[in-house]
């Protein structure tokens, strides 16, 4: 299985179906326009592709925090329902914490709906832990 990175915006549109599978809000136009004010934040679009289509991706980022200094924090984590239950999303995953362990970070970082259940059982047989609340105020 081929680990690819969205360079072009031929690749982000093949990705688009993917992450509307998870972010299901976002139109083309957005999303193109998104991204690239994303990459200037360190943002990148991991993909995998089956038959010339992608059908899982995986969007992280850089970040630097006084508590934990530098880490990957995972954005985007999506497969296609039709392609679920492959290995696809842990092998994203998988790729994303080798890259962590080859900069020498101390962790991979990542947000996740509370009614993901299927994520969640993937996050924490890969050995994550629930560390956190995550807040938001709605303006």
């Amino acid at each position: 299985m081929e680990i690819k990175f969205a360079e072009t915006e031929e690749d982000l549109k093949k990705c688009l179906e993917v992450i509307q599978a998870l972010r299901p809000h976002l139109t083309l136009d957005r999303f193109l326009s998104l991204v690239p004010e994303m990459k200037k934040e360190s943002y990148r679009l991991a993909f995998i592709e089956e038959n010339g289509k992608a059908v899982s991706a995986c969007g992280f980022r850089y970040m630097t925090t006084l508590f934990e200094c530098r880490y990957i924090y995972i954005d985007d984590l999506s497969t296609l329902p039709e392609a679920r239950g492959k290995g696809y999303a842990g092998a994203l995953f998988d790729f994303v914490v080798e890259m962590a362990k080859e900069e020498g970070l101390p962790a991979v970082h990542l947000d996740s709906g509370h009614q993901r259940f299927d994520a969640h059982r993937l996050y924490l047989n890969k050995g994550m832990k629930i560390v956190y609340h995550h807040f938001r105020l709605e303006i």
